[in-house]
Order: C-alpha cells, then structure tokens, then sequence
C-alpha cells in the first residue's frame, strides 16, 4: 500500500497543475511517481528540471538510464527499476541484456562499465570515493565534467529511490523486481 497519495491533476496545488500540465503533453501521461511528487510543487520542479538539464548533459540518454539502472538495484527500488527499464528499453531503445547487466555496473565497453562502476561506488561509500576510484573514472577516459554528470545522475536517482521507496509509488510499468538475492 502508498504511503504518500499520488495526486490527481484536481486535487494539486496550481503549480502543481502547470507542471503536470507538461508532463502529460510531454509523456502522454503523469506517471505516479511525479503524481506524488507534485504534493509539493518546489520537490516537482527540482526533479523535472535536474532531470532535463542532466539529459542535454555529455554523458548522453543512454548512460543516464544505464547509470539509474544500477543506483536503482544498489538501493533495492522496484519503482526506479521499472520505470528505467522501460524507458530505457521503449524510449531510449537500450537492449534488455545490456540494461539487465548495468544492474550490476556490467557492461562489455570498458569505459562505460567504468562509469558504471563508479556510479555504484558512489552509492556504496555514500559518496566518498577514494582516490583511486576517482583516478580510475578519469583514467577510463571520462572528463572532470563526465564526472560530475555520474555524480548528478546518482545523486537525481539516489534521490527518486528514497522517495519511491519511501511512498511506495504504485509502480505503473511493466513490474522489475530488485535482485535481494545477488541472482537476476
């Protein structure tokens, strides 16, 4: 069951209102997340416009998704890892395997399975990667620029899975478990 209330376009504030207004012209629909989001009008707009400004970004659509992929498994979101393997999948069009793998920060590219990597060591140190880690991102080929877009991405992910696994969003894509169990 929710925990926090996924509104209806009737029942949010008018900004609210004007942000869902886009959504649903952008998406075709308000996902639940952003529903529950819009109980505040200020947590709404912070996401929708980190979100943007992260997809005109250098590291491009295709490891954003892969980089939510792995945040959403190491903190155990179902929500996250539905909705990114959809839109990875459907919008994006990331094969299943490859998306699967980034899960775990797999991938057959070294440089992207680098990043990969970094952005789950992110998670894991609670940001506060050694040196090492940081000279080995960089020394896979990613700028200091690359760099700080892995860390906003994990940032913006580490964000949507506290607050789906806070609110226990009602997942409203096709359903993808987190793996507890270390087997996929």
């Amino acid at each position: 069951m929710t925990r926090l209330t996924a509104l209806n376009r009737d029942q949010a504030s008018s900004k609210s209102k004007e942000l869902f207004d886009g959504i649903q012209a952008k998406l075709g629909t308000v996902p639940n997340m952003m529903r529950t989001m819009g109980n505040s009008s200020a947590v709404l707009e912070g996401y929708l416009n980190l979100s943007e400004s992260l997809g005109k970004g250098a590291l491009g659509a295709k490891m954003g998704e892969m980089i939510a992929m792995t945040v959403a498994e190491a903190n155990a979101c179902d929500y996250c890892l539905s909705a990114h393997a959809y839109i990875g999948t459907k919008l994006v069009g990331i094969e299943g395997e490859v998306l699967n793998a980034s899960r775990h920060a797999h991938h057959s590219d070294s440089k992207i399975e680098a990043g990969l990597h970094f952005a789950k060591t992110l998670v894991e140190t609670q940001g506060k990667p050694s040196s090492e880690e940081v000279k080995a991102v960089l020394d896979a080929g990613y700028t200091e620029g690359e760099v700080g877009e892995i860390i906003a991405h994990v940032a913006l992910n580490v964000f949507t899975n506290y607050f789906n696994n806070t609110a226990n969003t009602e997942i409203d894509f096709p359903k993808v478990k987190a793996n507890v169990n270390g087997v996929l």
